[in-house]
């Protein structure tokens, strides 16, 4: 549903300002201000949603009625319907866990198709959530309570230390609006001091198909660990589809970069049949967070050690 970005530190490149030359006009004499009329107050300032705002919110209400018309966003995590096989996870980890959608640091352009190093976190991942001005009191609270109840569910699953409401976070889950957006880019480039353009340009110019996003990013010499991810999901979202995205970003911004038309029943996959994280998604974050997968990993290296962890899983042996 959403589009996501892997940005290694290394590669995020710092802009360069230019400054053109421009001719000095004279200086012209300085002028009497007029005086304010008696009982002139200024306007006051504008209050709710802009119409670019409001207008988002329409649009994704419309398409959450109609996904959910088609019977799309399933909140079942799968069943009968939707069986799979090792055989299936295994090629579904190794397509969603080695391949980026879209090339690193390079906007949305479409990635190479390759496949990379195996990417996680090695470190606790302490997830925090932070709202846009515009996002009301009640639904901070629905949020932030939504994001934690996630945060302890990927733990369990993973195995792996995530927890959330965090005083000294390293994954930000930024939830604004529109009219936020210049609190959006102010605070990543306090997050990601040496932030690139190509990293900026991709929270400020999000065009509307794209309903959320997560950037991670690796430590110094470190290329395949990642040490700090921001998540960015669109206030205006209606409910179901704020979650959705949550479920997605944030399970991506573990290490599950991209998505699989193969993948069923998973939320890496971009036909929006599943909202929510799957039983075929938690087996793929169990896998990622085995010990025995290791952070650069190449899938011809990782690919015997997958078959044996689901051998295992599956009682088989060991």
């Amino acid at each position: 549903m959403g589009w996501r970005e892997v940005t290694r530190s290394g590669l995020i490149g710092l802009g360069l300002l230019v400054l053109a030359g421009c001719d000095t006009l004279p200086p012209t004499p300085a002028a009497r201000p007029v005086e304010r009329p008696a009982g002139l107050v200024p306007p006051p300032a504008p209050q709710g949603p802009s119409a670019n705002s409001l207008a988002l919110a329409k649009y994704y209400g419309r398409l959450e009625a109609d996904l959910l018309n088609r019977g799309l966003l399933r909140r079942d995590g799968g069943g009968p319907d939707t069986p799979y096989t090792d055989t299936d996870l295994a090629r579904n980890f190794e397509r969603i866990a080695f391949y980026d959608e879209y090339a690193q640091g390079a906007g949305f352009r479409p990635s190479s198709g390759r496949a990379g190093g195996l990417r996680k976190w090695e470190g606790p991942v302490r997830m925090a959530v932070e709202f846009g001005r515009s996002v009301p009191e009640a639904q901070r609270a629905d949020d932030a309570a939504m994001v934690s109840g996630y945060a302890a569910r990927l733990a369990r699953v993973t195995g792996h230390p995530i927890s959330a409401n965090s005083s000294k976070p390293n994954f930000h889950v930024l939830i604004m609006g529109e009219d936020d957006r210049d609190q959006a880019i102010a605070r990543i480039r306090q997050i990601v001091p040496n932030a690139g353009p190509s990293t900026i340009s991709i929270f400020r110019d999000m065009p509307r198909t794209i309903h959320c996003l997560v950037v991670a990013f690796s430590g110094e010499s470190e290329d395949f660990t990642y040490r700090r991810a921001i998540a960015f999901i669109r206030a205006e979202h209606p409910p179901l589809m704020r979650q959705s995205c949550v479920h997605e970003e944030l399970a991506q911004g573990l290490g599950l970069a991209d998505d699989s038309p193969q993948a069923r029943p998973s939320i890496f996959n971009d036909d929006d049949e599943f909202a929510l994280l799957t039983t075929h998604d938690e087996e793929l974050l169990r896998l990622l967070y085995s010990p025995a997968l290791k952070p650069g990993m190449t899938a011809d290296q990782a690919r015997p050690i997958i078959h044996r962890l689901l051998a295992v899983r599956s009682g088989g042996p060991v």
